[in-house]
């Protein structure tokens, strides 16, 4: 996973706090060539038959197969089974121990305690979704049809959490935006999250509308975090009240309140595998960049 030079410290992938943060709430463990570590479209996974897992690579290869197709390779150092893990969805693919291995798998509770330790950590894990949502997204190109099909509804956050932001960020950073205003554009730089406080506002990439977000949802968050450009388009779908929350705000927010961070990570984790899937299913011949 490469770095991006102009990411600050905190929020490029490193390796080595990925292994501290593993070890802190979980234990090493063992499998041999050929395991299955998960499986496609099942939340849980045959490994020891243990619940859905988000798990990091210490030594050895997993393959990452995709109806039967070879998608990825996971290498030493590396995180996969986020997508399932984060947002509460069935496996996008399957993950094979293709030597053997060594690695470590957390579940919902052992994430959680690690990250009140180290909520940088969720930084990191948003840039890695942030990363193969845009391999996925480069891989399929303009395969997308066009028009107001296939959407999902994006996940809120709790009423006393959208409370809370707008407590910590301020009135002032309220904004209104009528029916039919673009909010941001895709390729465009990032320069605020933002939290639907009334209203709703469809998400498109090109000509296609993935997502809507309701009152308590967020969106424009995965340029903060790698600093590259909007993924996506916004605009008010109905006129709408708009929490906007800067980079530094984003960022402070996250390595202060693991809540905050758990939260988000796993509206970004449902966002993510729903993309992967959407896109898998549009051009299925050009394979996706998901980890399950």
């Amino acid at each position: 996973m490469a770095r991006n030079p102009d990411s600050p410290k905190y929020s490029a992938y490193d390796p080595a706090v990925a292994l501290e943060f593993f070890r802190s709430a979980g234990k090493e463990q063992e499998a041999l060539k050929g395991a299955v570590i998960f499986t496609e479209n099942r939340k849980g996974i045959p490994l020891l038959l243990m619940p859905t897992r988000i798990f990091l690579l210490i030594e050895g290869e997993v393959g990452v197969f995709a109806k039967d197709e070879h998608i990825a390779t996971i290498s030493p150092g590396e995180v996969f089974g986020e997508m399932a893990a984060m947002g509460g969805l069935p496996r996008s693919a399957t993950a094979v121990a293709m030597s053997h291995c060594k690695l470590i798998g957390l579940d919902d509770a052992q994430f959680d305690k690690a990250l009140k330790k180290r909520p940088v950590f969720a930084l990191m894990l948003m840039s890695v979704m942030a990363n193969r949502l845009r391999d996925t997204i480069a891989r399929i190109g303009t395969a997308l049809p066009a028009g107001d099909s296939g959407w999902r509804e994006a996940a809120a956050l709790d009423s006393q959490m959208l409370a809370d932001l707008v407590h910590v960020v301020g009135e002032t950073a309220k904004f209104r935006y009528p029916a039919g205003k673009v909010i941001m554009r895709e390729g465009e730089r990032g320069v605020a999250l933002y939290a639907v406080l009334e209203g709703r506002v469809a998400i498109s990439i090109g000509e296609s509308v993935v997502e809507k977000v309701g009152p308590g949802g967020v969106f424009g968050e995965m340029s903060l975090v790698d600093r590259q450009p909007r993924l996506a388009s916004a605009a008010a779908e109905s006129d709408s009240t708009l929490l906007a929350i800067s980079r530094h705000q984003f960022l402070h927010l996250v390595k202060q309140s693991p809540k905050f961070g758990s939260a988000l990570l796993k509206a970004v984790g449902e966002r993510a595998g729903f993309m992967a899937s959407r896109l898998s299913q549009a051009a299925p011949a050009e394979g996706n960049a998901a980890t399950g």
